[in-house]
């Protein structure tokens, strides 16, 4: 094992031996933004450079409900919870080397153009090995996505100290009940791993409510609902 592996092994044994860990799901439905993605994606291209991706608003839809959910974006210290009044979201990165997790600052104050930028720099930094700890350090919240790689559901492992982590999958097609009439729409499960001795079910759910509300329509983050 190379010295990052053995401390990726430390860290998250650690994480299962000190959190009360605990997952809840709920599912998607990717229509609207996909078609605002396929609409905007050419104009998007243009003006920044960077294509538009799924993690943007996943990470703006985040730091939404993180704001409506202070206590999933706290952290216990001794007996102490310090809730944070910022959102810095730690993004789960494959290289070759092992799992890394930079950290996008102040997720709450960005719009999407802002977030990609700001993954797309910590992304080729990932990509040449140069990312430092500071990248990594801090961050109050992590998403993981295995979706890239097709998976359909997943229990992700609490990046710590942090207290919950979002896990992200594929999306598929499949059907489902629309009042009344059974649709064909594309679908993601998303999982929150969360930190019991903390939060409790209640906030993990309406948490998970809040992304799927602000991923279906993100209109509602903007009406502040």
């Amino acid at each position: 094992m190379n010295r990052m592996r053995l401390k990726i092994a430390q860290r998250l044994k650690e994480a299962q031996n000190t959190n009360a860990m605990l997952t809840t799901f709920n599912e998607i439905d990717m229509t609207n933004i996909m078609e605002f993605r396929k609409q905007n994606q050419e104009a998007f291209q243009k003006k920044f450079g960077l294509k538009l991706s799924f993690m943007s608003p996943f990470l703006k839809a985040s730091a939404y409900a993180l704001q409506d959910q202070p206590v999933v974006n706290a952290v216990i210290d001794g007996n102490e919870i310090v809730y944070r009044d910022y959102v810095d979201i730690s993004v789960a990165v494959a290289t070759p080397k092992g799992l890394v997790v930079p950290v996008i600052r102040n997720v709450e104050r960005m719009n999407f153009a802002e977030i990609e930028q700001a993954m797309a720099v910590l992304a080729d930094k990932a990509r040449k090995g140069q990312i430092a700890v500071e990248d990594m350090d801090g961050g109050t919240f992590t998403i993981s996505n295995g979706g890239v790689f097709g998976s359909l559901m997943g229990t992700p492992i609490i990046n710590p100290p942090q207290s919950a982590i979002l896990g992200m999958h594929g999306t598929f097609e499949r059907p489902i009940a629309l009042k009344g009439q059974v649709v064909i729409r594309p679908m993601m499960y998303v999982a929150l791993t969360y930190d019991h001795r903390l939060i409790d079910g209640r906030e993990a759910v309406l948490f998970l409510r809040k992304i799927k509300q602000a991923v279906e329509d993100p209109r509602t983050i903007l009406a502040g609902l």
